[in-house]
């Protein structure tokens, strides 16, 4: 693990500066679809609250995505009213296009949200964006299923969300205990790294952003919630739980596929214990060795049910070829990726061809091993030749180990976290397109009223977090305040 802070990853978390009294460190994004009766008093009681509580400057905006009803001018009214809210536009819905849109031109280094239904209790805003502030953690999620927290709502939205905790546990092995809470927060300079990889733009948003900051080893921080169900609450429950799997089916999809270059959010991890070189050990070996074990235990459990499966049709050593063939392929494919940490298609080929060379070695075990016992016996019992071929696999497990380590994926302490040094670094395996490379600093886009936010992110670089003026009304038709 390296301790540099090289291009393409994150700078070293810092405690932010307090500031002037005019400059927002927090931004609060409401987005909001026909809320028109339900955003004027939660929008007062939020104002209110955070003037009370919040010991930092901070704004409120009003993301209105595709209102068809008085919404935008209840909006703009309550920007013209109070100094500390913004009213931003959106033609299209989604709750995920409002928050990347607003939260990719915002100034505030913390970026936060909230649904209207003000459902969750307001004395955990505090604690949700001071470890941000502080500079403990990246992102911050109220979770109602922690302990300590206290939830009232029906039997069947308590099922549905502890069942699709689990199903994210199962299939994408989320640590975090609530994805759907609608009371998050990040710091701006992790969203404009993570966001450009999150596809959605509805409700798995939230799902998404979580999972991906979890798989690149970004500090999510949890606060128990108070929470009350609104009973009058628009979102459809099944149109949404089948939008969420189909998310979860292409996120985990694009994570075994290595096709996400998650290295961009890395962090300098300074005095951690586990940055610390041990003499005489080499960096990384513990990890690796535990990876490779566990893909040569199922990748010899599937090589052993496709000699069975192929004995059944030929002899023992054209069986053993195929089966070996076979399973040495996905072998290399997975050691690729989850052993060794190569991400993306760069260089596969190569690698795969590598992986046959150190095939031959296992065939040429196996092989002499079905020979030495063909030999000794003329019928052997099938039993006794699976066993002298876990035999033969065992001894061939650590030669093959030696040469993936030291000629397939040898270590290279100078590149970038689980890079391919022959991947192109202009390839754009997952999903929309996005402009950021490893060596340009992090980019902001400022859209104008009613622009959505699908496209890529351009216009303005920014390679550091910058406070500026909270405005009551801009006449600049480029900010999107």
């Amino acid at each position: 693990m390296r301790t540099d802070s090289s291009p393409g990853t994150l700078p070293a978390r810092e405690h932010l500066p307090a500031g002037d009294a005019g400059t927002p460190v927090l931004d609060v994004v409401i987005p909001v679809h026909n809320e028109e009766k339900d955003l004027p008093p939660c929008v007062r009681r939020l104002h209110a609250h955070l003037t009370r509580t919040f010991p930092y400057a901070f704004r409120i905006t009003i993301a209105d995505n595709a209102s068809t009803d008085t919404t935008p001018l209840v909006a703009a009214r309550l920007a013209a009213e109070i100094p500390e809210v913004a009213a931003f536009r959106l033609e299209q819905k989604g709750r995920g296009r409002a928050l990347r849109t607003v939260w990719s031109v915002s100034d505030a280094p913390v970026l936060a949200y909230m649904d209207v239904d003000l459902s969750t209790d307001l004395n955990a805003l505090l604690p949700l964006v001071a470890p941000l502030i502080s500079g403990h953690s990246d992102l911050a999620i109220g979770s109602r299923l922690a302990r300590a927290s206290r939830v009232v709502r029906g039997p069947k939205r308590e099922f549905v969300s502890r069942a699709y905790n689990l199903i994210l546990r199962g299939s994408l092995q989320a640590r975090f205990s609530d994805a759907q809470c609608g009371f998050k927060a990040i710091r701006r300079e992790v969203a404009q790294v993570l966001l450009p990889l999150v596809e959605d733009t509805g409700w798995f948003f939230d799902t998404e952003m979580l999972v991906l900051a979890e798989r690149a080893g970004l500090r999510i921080h949890e606060v128990p919630v108070d929470w009350v169900d609104d009973p009058d609450s628009t979102v459809h429950i099944v149109q949404t739980a089948t939008d969420d799997l189909k998310g979860v089916w292409r996120v985990g999809k694009a994570l075994a596929t290595g096709s996400l270059p998650l290295d961009r959010l890395t962090r300098p991890f300074g005095d951690d214990p586990r940055d610390r070189e041990l003499p005489d050990v080499p960096r990384g070996l513990a990890r690796q060795l535990l990876g490779f074990c566990a893909v040569g235990v199922l990748s010899t459990l599937f090589y052993l049910l496709l000699y069975s499966a192929f004995r059944q049709f030929t002899g023992s050593q054209t069986a053993n070829a195929l089966a070996l063939l076979v399973s040495a392929t996905a072998n290399t494919a997975a050691n690729r990726r989850l052993t060794f940490g190569v991400r993306g298609r760069g260089g596969a080929v190569r690698h795969q061809a590598q992986g046959l060379v150190v095939l031959g070695i296992g065939l040429a075990l196996t092989s002499g091993s079905l020979a030495a016992l063909g030999a000794a016996t003329d019928r052997p019992a099938h039993s006794t030749e699976l066993a002298v071929l876990i035999a033969a696999n065992l001894a061939a497990t650590v030669l093959r180990f030696l040469l993936f380590r030291a000629w397939v994926f040898p270590d290279r302490g100078d590149q970038r976290p689980y890079e391919d040094p022959h991947e192109d670094p202009h390839e754009q395996p997952y999903g929309r397109s996005y402009e950021q490379s490893y060596e340009q600093p992090h980019r902001t886009t400022r859209f104008r009223t009613g622009e959505a936010a699908d496209g890529p992110w351009r216009d303005t670089t920014d390679a550091t977090v910058r406070l500026q003026p909270a405005r009551r009304r801009d006449t600049d038709p480029g900010d999107a305040r």
